[in-house]
């Protein structure tokens, strides 16, 4: 009975540690902050960054993994997104910051089956030491942002939040990311540069 008792305590107690090596970043998505160049793998093999296209005037950074339910629902939305508007000087990019080592269904080989499976037109970019992850506050997936390029060529956050408010049926849905990318192509700051966004939480690493 002791060993028993002892048994449970020290599991109870490794269980606790194992909770503390994770972290979720802070709500506080701030507007307008600048967000740092980087070169993540892409399911193809190559590295990718924003550097890659200087002639970008702003990108759709996309948030996103495997196994999520609410990201599984946006693969043909992404697409239409990013078909849409690369044309016009702003590529999608989906980055998965997701552990690996907690979530077997993040491998990268996972990674390359599900942009195939998919029909992806915009690289899926592993983001395995979660620093980009970090650098966008990202907290969960699906998760949106729009960066723009301002007179210095650096990229700040002009919108953070959700794909759109409707997962479930894409015709009733309020094309958040869409309105946003016409009113700055207009030069005009967007309407509603913050909403709410839910989907299966990114832990990170300390």
């Amino acid at each position: 009975m002791i060993m028993k008792k002892i048994l449970f305590y020290a599991a109870f107690i490794a269980s606790i540690f194992a909770l503390n090596s994770f972290k979720t970043i802070e709500k506080n998505i701030f507007q307008d902050k600048e967000i740092q160049n980087f070169s993540l793998r892409n399911v193809n093999g190559q590295f990718i960054g924003l550097n890659d296209y200087p002639n970008a005037k702003g990108f759709v950074v996309i948030f996103t993994c495997n196994h999520c339910p609410f990201a599984k629902l946006y693969s043909e939305r992404l697409n239409f997104i990013d078909a849409k508007y690369k044309p016009l000087g702003i590529p999608l990019l989906a980055i998965n910051a997701m552990d690996s080592v907690v979530y077997e269904e993040e491998t990268f080989d996972l990674m390359r089956e599900r942009a195939k499976t998919e029909k992806f037109t915009f690289p899926y970019l592993q983001d395995a030491a979660q620093i980009v992850g970090k650098d966008f506050q990202a907290e969960h997936t699906p998760q949106a942002y729009i960066i723009w390029k301002e007179k210095n060529n650096t990229f700040h956050i002009k919108y953070a939040g959700a794909i759109d408010d409707n997962g479930q049926v894409p015709e009733k849905a309020t094309p958040y990311i869409p309105n946003a990318l016409d009113e700055l192509l207009q030069g005009k700051s967007v309407t509603h540069s913050k909403t709410k966004s839910v989907g299966c939480a990114i832990y990170y690493r300390k």
